[in-house]
This record gives C-alpha cells, sequence and structure tokens, in this order.
C-alpha cells in the first residue's frame, strides 16, 4: 500500500513539474515572439517616418499610448498597402494626428444682464 502511495505521488509530482516546465516555455517563447513584433513595428516606422516625425510619434506615445499603437498600425497599414510614396515628414504626420483626434467643441459662454 505505501509503495503505491510513493507511487502515485511520485507521478503527481513529476506531471506537476513536467506542466511547471512547460507553461515557462510557452511564457519565453510568447514574451521572444512579442519583442520580433515590436522590433520589426519599430524597424518598419524607421523606414517611413523621418526622424522629426519618429519624435514625435515617441511623444504622444509618452502622452496617449493607445493613441499612438492605433497611429502606427495605420502607417504600417499605409506603407505596407504601398500608398506611400515617401517618407512621412513631422507636417504630415501633425495632418494626420489632426484627422485621428476627435473635434474638440468650442464652448462659448453668454452671460445675460439681469
Amino acid at each position: 500500500m505505501d509503495d503505491i502511495e510513493a507511487i502515485r505521488k511520485k507521478k503527481l509530482r513529476d506531471l506537476q513539474r513536467q506542466q511547471t516546465f512547460s507553461q515557462e516555455d510557452f511564457e519565453e517563447n510568447q514574451e521572444a515572439q512579442q519583442k520580433e513584433f515590436e522590433d520589426h513595428k519599430k524597424h518598419i516606422l524607421r523606414a517611413i517616418l523621418t526622424d522629426d516625425a519618429r519624435e514625435r510619434l515617441g511623444r504622444i506615445k509618452v502622452a496617449r499610448p493607445e493613441m499612438a499603437e492605433n497611429l502606427e498600425n495605420q502607417l504600417i497599414m499605409l506603407a505596407q498597402s504601398g500608398r506611400l510614396k515617401n517618407k512621412i515628414n513631422d507636417e504630415q504626420l501633425r495632418e494626420i494626428l489632426s484627422k485621428l483626434l476627435p473635434k474638440k467643441r468650442d464652448i462659448t459662454i453668454r452671460r445675460r444682464g439681469i
């Protein structure tokens, strides 16, 4: 009886250890894929943006990470579809940003005389 119980416990420990290793391998693989994707994205952005535009994009990434992510994805899609003839400069990037940003409403306050 004790031998069977010892074998079961050993088998359970082995299975748990094996599962832990496979989970770690999966996480490492996923991290490596994410890093490779980010490196590829940086390479494409470096090819399609001028230095000034890249600096502006970096500042946007600090202030609004989700907007910068959307902008990067759109720029990459434009480049991959072949719609970009030249590198995007700072002025062109600002034009693209103005189209992406929601329009702000002008608020006017009128005071009525009593």
